[in-house]
Parts: C-alpha cells; structure tokens; sequence
C-alpha cells in the first residue's frame, strides 16, 4: 500500500466553530465547507491538514458517531516560546505549562474546543540517556 495523504479529522457537534479555532489559532485556511465537513490546510505549508466533520453525520457508521475522544495532536512548531505566549493572551487553557523534556522537546499542551488536546512542540536535543534511543537521522539537532 502506498500512502499518498495522512489527516486527523476531529468530530464534533460544532463543526463552524472548531474550525474557526484552528484558523484563528493554527492558522489554517478552509479549502472545502458544506455545514457539515471542513477541509483545512495550513496558510504556510500545504502538507500540513486537519478536517472537521459533524460527529453525527451518516457517513460515519452509526454505532461510531459522536464527538472526539482519547486525542493528542502534536503541531511542531519553530518557536514554542512565541506561541506560549500568543495562547496566554489569547484565553487558551494552558494545560502543561511550556517545559523542557529530557526525551528532546520543548512543549506545551492547551485544548480544542472540543477537548482534543494539543501539544505544541519543538524538537530539541535529547539527554544522553533518551539520545541512546533515537535513530541517528531523527536525533533532533
């Protein structure tokens, strides 16, 4: 099998605002709308995607619909610093303050509308002792 695209899609009961969060905050743009799926793609890069579809919508089987649950998504990102703080003027919840973690982040996590969690990140070096477990190409620098 050859993958040719990946994207979360994040059901909800609010499609309009859920989007509207991730173009306000994440900066995306809507590249498809009906009232009941968003299509969204990054302003700065066009690999980066995210769809929001209404959890109770009939293309979805009937005994999986509702709203989303269990979710972390990660946005790496080149200056969590500068994002932190944009968050904490804008009201979001800051659920894990920004930190540095010996596994090779430097991280925050908030929460969608939805309470789809998202961890903003910032690759950094590792300690030695997390290094140890990286492949060589994926050592953050």
């Amino acid at each position: 099998m050859k993958i040719t695209s990946y994207y979360p899609v994040i059901m909800t009961g609010d499609v309009q605002g859920t989007a509207e969060f991730y173009v306000r905050h994440f900066g995306f743009e809507a590249l498809f709308t009906v009232d009941w799926y968003i299509h969204l793609q990054s302003i700065e890069n066009e690999h980066v995607t995210l769809a929001i579809l209404d959890g109770s919508h009939e293309t979805i089987p009937e005994s999986a619909r509702g709203a989303v649950s269990g979710l972390l998504l990660n946005f790496e990102v080149e200056n969590p610093d500068t994002v932190y703080a944009e968050f904490q003027a804008a009201g979001l919840p800051i659920l894990l303050t920004l930190r540095d973690e010996d596994f090779g982040q430097r991280h925050f996590i908030t929460v969608d509308p939805n309470g789809v969690l998202i961890d903003v990140i910032k690759p950094i070096p590792p300690t030695a002792e997390f290094a140890a477990q990286y492949t060589a190409p994926v050592l953050p620098a």
